[in-house]
């Protein structure tokens, strides 16, 4: 323990260094590799929607003996055909989801259920939502995320500046499309918890991003009038300065959401639970990364364009090439240069002259 505090204090003060924002391209090129695997995961597999969204008729109903094979049999028995999904939920429930169903179709899918499984027809649990309803809350879910986004990148602009806003917006994107990525990959019901955890968690990827913007900024407010180091090499000091809070804040914060998603997804078969915990803690491992390692050196690299920092960079490539060659010394000119330095004799070092006055 005594070693990582020392650890963080060497990288708050600059003595220990990691060049993140340096290797940029590495971090891009693993990005890039994942949003590539999210994007093929969208176009061949697609997104599991819940019937909250395309709407549809899902049957949840207790059960210890019963099969997932069995489940099926039962309803494709009453004549329903098409897409249809069963579901194991814990060890003693059944959820079989079906499309839009009218209500003799819906009445025919409980008999078989009561006479195949013995339960009574109170002990299901029916809901029924129409394609309209689903289309808007759809809709709302969209405006809900694209209002989010418009609200905190006008926030950061004001707040920061507009290129912060736009690194910030990149690391947003990232952050989203890898997460739905996985989640189509997975093959999971997107519902309105998933919705629910998508804002989460860009909530708390942007929360990270903002604490280390507003350390880049302090450490940058005067860096033109004193020309030590360029722009990224004040940004990487930043992110190393930030990175171990960062570290602990997403171990602590992962630790909650792990037990949400292992006991109620995985014990007790909650849907509503697992669907929220999972896009929670995908979310939050791909925003912790993407704000240390993507919004930085995005964030750098618009700076650096700038004729104010191309020239700073400059002025600290000829101050480093001025220091270098003054430390290069051969034996032969420091004989030379002492040889000089001795000869330099001031005035109180000349001989006094007799007969002067």
């Amino acid at each position: 323990m005594s070693s990582i505090k020392g650890l963080g204090g060497r990288l708050y003060s600059g003595e220990t260094s990691v060049n993140i924002v340096g290797n940029a391209k590495r971090w891009y090129i693993v990005s890039a590799l994942f949003t590539l695997l999210s994007i093929g995961a969208l176009m061949v597999q697609g997104l599991h929607l819940g019937i909250e969204f395309k709407g549809g008729s899902a049957y949840t109903f207790p059960t210890t003996t019963a099969t997932v094979e069995q489940a099926r049999s039962a309803v494709e028995s009453a004549g329903i055909s098409g897409e249809l999904i069963i579901q194991k939920i814990g060890d003693d429930k059944i959820r079989v989801q079906t499309g839009s169903l009218t209500n003799a179709q819906s009445d025919s899918v409980e008999a078989a259920i009561v006479s195949n499984f013995g339960v009574q027809a109170g002990d299901i649990d029916t809901q029924l939502i129409g394609p309209s309803w689903g289309e808007e809350i759809t809709k709302k879910a969209l405006y809900g995320l694209l209002a989010f986004i418009i609200v905190i990148m006008l926030f950061l602009a004001m707040t920061f500046e507009p290129k912060m806003a736009i690194a910030a917006l990149v690391a947003v994107l990232h952050d989203v499309l890898i997460t739905v990525g996985i989640y189509a990959l997975i093959g999971f019901d997107v519902t309105p918890a998933t919705v629910i955890g998508f804002l989460t968690i860009l909530g708390y990827s942007l929360y990270d991003t903002v604490v280390i913007f507003d350390k880049v900024r302090e450490n940058t407010r005067s860096i033109t009038s004193t020309s030590k180091q360029t722009f990224t090499q004040a940004t990487n000091l930043a992110v190393n300065q930030t990175i171990v809070r960062s570290i602990n804040t997403t171990v602590i914060a992962l630790l909650p959401v792990g037990a949400i998603l292992f006991i109620g997804g995985g014990l007790l078969g909650a849907g509503t639970l697992k669907d929220i915990s999972l896009a929670l803690f995908i979310g939050m491992i791909v925003g912790s990364y993407s704000s240390v390692f993507i919004a930085p050196a995005v964030l750098a690299q618009l700076r650096e364009k700038e004729p104010a920092m191309i020239a700073l960079a400059k002025r600290v490539s000829a101050r480093g090439a001025t220091a270098v060659v003054s430390s290069v010394v051969t034996p032969g000119s420091l004989q030379g240069a002492t040889a000089t330095i001795t000869d330099r004799r001031g005035p109180r070092n000349q001989p006094k002259r007799k007969g002067r006055k």
